[in-house]
C-alpha cells in the first residue's frame, strides 16, 4: 500500500504568505493615507471657508460702518442746513420787525423836532414861560417812550465833525481853534434805532 505524500511548508510557502501579508499592509497603508488625506483636504477646506467667512464677516463689518459713516455726514448736513436756515428766518424776521420799527418811531421824529424848535425859541427869546408846562411834560414822556422803543439822540453840538454821522449844512468861522472842525450848532437832531442810524445830524461845521 503506497502512502501518500503530506506536503509540507517549506520556504516557498512562507514565501508566500509573507508577500500576502505585505500587499495587505501596502493596501493598509494606501487606505489610511487615502483617508488622512482626505482628512486633510477637508481640514482646507473647512479653514478655507472659516477664512471666507472671516472675510465676508469683516467686509459687511466695513460695509455697514461706510453706511454709518455717511448717514451720520448727512445727518449733520441736513442739521447744519436746517440751523442756517432757522437763523436766516429769525433775522428776516428780526429785520422785517426793525424795518417796521424804524418807519413807524421815524414818523415821530418830526413831532420832537417841533417841540424842541418850540423849546429853544422860548429859552432864546427868555420866554420860557410861555411855554406851558404840560407841554413840556408831553415832551419829555414822547422821548422817553421813544427812547424805550430804542431810539437815541445824537450827540452833536461840540463833537468832532463826522461824515459818516452828520450832515454839514454850511461851514462859519469858528468862534475859537478848538471849534476848528467842530459842530457849532445843531439844525435838525440825528437819531440812533438800537445802535443803527435812522437819520443824519444836520449841523454847522466850525472852520
Amino acid at each position: 500500500m503506497n502512502k501518500k505524500e503530506i506536503p509540507v511548508d517549506g520556504p516557498e510557502k512562507e514565501e508566500h504568505v509573507d508577500n500576502l501579508s505585505t500587499e495587505n499592509g501596502n493596501d493598509k497603508t494606501t487606505e489610511e493615507t487615502t483617508v488622512e488625506n482626505d482628512l486633510k483636504e477637508e481640514d482646507a477646506k473647512e479653514e478655507e471657508e472659516t477664512v471666507e467667512n472671516k472675510k465676508s464677516k469683516l467686509s459687511d463689518k466695513e460695509r455697514l460702518e461706510k453706511e454709518l459713516s455717511e448717514m451720520k455726514d448727512k445727518y449733520l448736513r441736513i442739521f447744519a442746513e436746517f440751523d442756517n436756515y432757522r437763523k436766516r428766518t429769525i433775522k428776516e424776521r428780526q429785520d422785517i420787525i426793525k424795518l417796521a420799527a424804524k418807519d413807524s418811531l421815524g414818523a415821530l421824529l418830526p413831532a420832537i423836532d417841533d417841540f424842541d424848535r418850540a423849546i429853544r425859541a422860548a429859552n432864546d427869546n427868555e420866554n420860557e414861560e410861555k411855554i406851558p408846562e404840560g407841554i413840556i411834560l408831553i415832551y419829555n414822556k414822547l422821548s422817553k417812550a421813544l427812547e424805550q422803543q430804542g431810539i437815541k439822540e445824537m450827540v452833536t453840538t461840540g463833537q468832532d465833525f463826522d461824515p459818516e454821522l452828520h450832515e454839514a449844512l454850511t461851514k462859519i468861522p469858528a468862534p475859537s481853534d478848538e471849534l476848528k472842525g467842530k459842530i457849532i450848532d445843531t439844525i435838525e437832531k440825528g437819531f440812533y434805532l438800537n445802535d443803527k442810524i435812522i437819520r443824519y445830524a444836520k449841523v454847522v461845521v466850525g472852520e
